[in-house]
């Protein structure tokens, strides 16, 4: 007799020749796959997300372009269920991502106004999964009575994790290491003047911290959102199936 072949459940989703989503990341590692936006034509960057939503599932996009985002704004008006999030920087496709996360504090701290911008990238993805950010920002090294005071305040929500965004010399991360008991992550951004201005002195320097941090890549918001979140998932079992926004 023959033997009955039982076909495993689909875990990739393609997309013409251009694409393969990976629609079993959740299960995997615990956060969802997000899509860059930058390096992808338009038709391929709508084409992917009208998969996704012909299929009822949500998503989230990273830095999209001026051509993307117009597009994206064309779309949404004939019917794609998508918000802009960032400054548009995220963009959300509505539905759900997949996994549901304890509920807990991260907080986002910036040495300068300028390093909002990036910070507020982490911010929504941090969001969109549910998670609860506390914010600090232009708390730098260069008015330290500026940061003690914001760890006063930020410390009364009890986060659990700290991602800390600096340009220039890139010192707060390790400032704060040593003043807290959370994990502090540090994202070093293309902020400063000069050699080294466009956030390499801040990576190196964070590399070289003396306190106990963990480095992500300059103005890696996105990277450093997501391993937050798997604190999350990881510290206590996770609930599958995440109501769509």
């Amino acid at each position: 007799m023959a033997r009955s072949r039982t076909r495993p459940p689909r875990r990739e989703l393609r997309v013409g020749t251009y694409a393969r989503l990976d629609r079993d990341r959740v299960r995997r590692i615990g956060v969802p796959e997000v899509i860059l936006g930058q390096g992808k034509t338009v038709p391929h960057l709508l084409g992917i997300l009208r998969a996704l939503a012909a299929r009822g599932e949500g998503a989230i996009v990273s830095r999209p372009t001026r051509s993307q985002l117009a597009a994206l704004r064309t779309q949404r008006r004939a019917g794609l269920p998508i918000v802009f999030r960032a400054g548009d920087r995220i963009v959300r496709l509505r539905g759900p991502l997949g996994a549901e996360y304890r509920p807990g504090r991260v907080a986002i701290v910036t040495a300068g106004t300028s390093d909002v911008p990036a910070a507020e990238e982490a911010r929504a993805v941090l969001v969109e999964l549910g998670l609860r950010p506390v914010l600090a920002h232009d708390v730098g090294v260069a008015g330290l009575h500026r940061l003690l005071r914001a760890v006063r305040t930020v410390e009364r929500y009890r986060p659990e994790v700290y991602l800390v965004f600096a340009g220039r010399e890139g010192a707060l991360p390790t400032v704060l290491a040593g003043l807290v008991r959370a994990p502090v992550v540090g994202v070093p951004t293309s902020v400063g003047y000069g050699r080294g201005g466009r956030g390499e002195a801040a990576l190196t320097a964070m590399l070289q911290s003396c306190a106990p941090i963990a480095v992500v890549n300059i103005d890696a918001a996105v990277p450093a959102a997501l391993f937050a979140a798997q604190h999350f998932l990881l510290s206590a079992p996770a609930r599958r199936g995440r109501r769509a926004r």
